[in-house]
């Protein structure tokens, strides 16, 4: 059997006069588990809650990942074209100039794998369904956030190869041609 009482006064002081009450009604019956409403919902919550923090610990993870990856990747392009860069700033190439150049293609890089998630995640809205609380499948602000966080991301990753490829020294590049 359950009970439900609504009160202005904290529940907990309450709970020695219900029990007094029942038991005056019938003495056979106990009243155990007293807790608040918001405790109510919070165990009732549970199931959904603990596959929706395993599921962000992962989504961290894998930005992580990806950050880590798209900055390897462009870390790895700009050293191959650590002599390009040179001969381009020897030529008159400013360094703003260089960072752009690098950025752009990082920008593209991202820009594509934005593009392939959103497509692929509005593949699968309807088997995440299920797991969304207060949250619609084709939540704009929500993929909007996600999307800005993302870029973002990738711009970071992006930014410290293209800020090496602004550094590379012209002089040595074409001495060590």
């Amino acid at each position: 059997m359950a009970l439900v009482v609504k009160t202005h006064i904290d529940p907990g002081a309450l709970a020695s006069q219900l029990r007094a009450a029942v038991a005056s009604i019938d003495a056979e019956q106990p009243l155990a588990d007293v807790r608040t409403m918001d405790e109510w919902m919070a165990r009732s919550l549970e199931g959904r809650r603990s596959p929706m923090l395993l599921l962000a610990l992962f989504g961290a993870v894998a930005l992580l990942l990806s950050a880590i990856g798209i900055y390897g990747v462009l870390a790895f392009a700009v050293a191959q074209r650590a002599r390009e860069f040179g001969i381009r700033q020897a030529l008159g190439a400013d360094r703003r100039t260089i960072l752009t150049l690098v950025l752009a293609q990082g920008i593209r890089t991202a820009g594509a794998g934005i593009l392939i998630g959103l497509a692929g995640s509005f593949a699968v809205t309807r088997y995440l369904q299920t797991l969304l609380f207060g949250v619609s499948a084709h939540d704009v602000p929500v993929y909007t956030g996600v999307t800005v966080l993302l870029f973002g991301v990738a711009m970071a990753a992006c930014y410290l190869p293209a800020r090496k490829a602004t550094r590379v020294d012209p002089s040595v590049t074409l001495r060590d041609s």
